[in-house]
């Protein structure tokens, strides 16, 4: 019980740093709040997993676990970071694009370097998890699991929120917009 709560205290300290961090670096809140989003479903993902292997097979959490989170949370706010920067980069670039089309292009750009690094991290997580200790194995499975979640998350979660998040607001934008000039015309 002692450990599920350091655990889950660690992971919010981080979560919340790393969001300050996140939005303090690329000059937009929004940015910072789908990171800590994505981070947050790969703990969600990881967690339940482990809640369900603890349930059906037994498995029980030790301070490796922890150890464990914490990467994953690194990891995951990593690679969100590798695809934030370049949306940041092409925004600089393509200046009065569409930001549809910016977020694409930048995906696009990194799409390949995520599954690459996650493929190699995730093959040898793979060889540690058959061939490794038993001590080691309930560490690499969360790891394997965090890291596969991670990578999904930073281009299927994050940035479409970020992207919906700013969408929406220009939409609000322009709504408020155009009920300030029918207000004045109407006066």
């Amino acid at each position: 019980q002692e450990l599920i709560y350091q655990t889950f205290l660690l992971v919010l300290i981080a979560a919340a740093a790393i969001m300050v961090w996140v939005a303090y670096r690329f000059r937009d809140f929004r940015m910072g709040v789908t990171a800590l989003a994505a981070l947050l479903h790969d703990v969600v993902i990881v967690v339940g997993f482990f809640a369900f292997l603890g349930t059906f097979v037994g498995l029980q959490i030790d301070s490796l676990f922890v150890t464990a989170m914490l990467t994953v949370i690194g990891y995951s706010v990593h690679d969100t970071i590798v695809v934030f920067d370049r949306i940041r980069e092409n925004r600089q670039r393509f200046l009065g694009e569409p930001l549809e089309l910016i977020v694409n292009h930048s995906l696009v750009q990194t799409i390949g370097r995520s599954f690459t690094t996650s493929l190699t991290l995730a093959f040898t997580l793979l060889a540690l998890l058959l061939f490794g200790g038993e001590a080691i194995r309930p560490f690499t499975l969360a790891l394997l699991i965090g890291v596969i979640a991670g990578t999904y998350s930073s281009i299927f979660v994050a940035t479409p929120l970020f992207l919906d998040w700013h969408l929406w607001s220009d939409k609000r934008k322009a709504n408020q917009s155009a009920e300030a000039k029918t207000e004045t015309v109407g006066a």
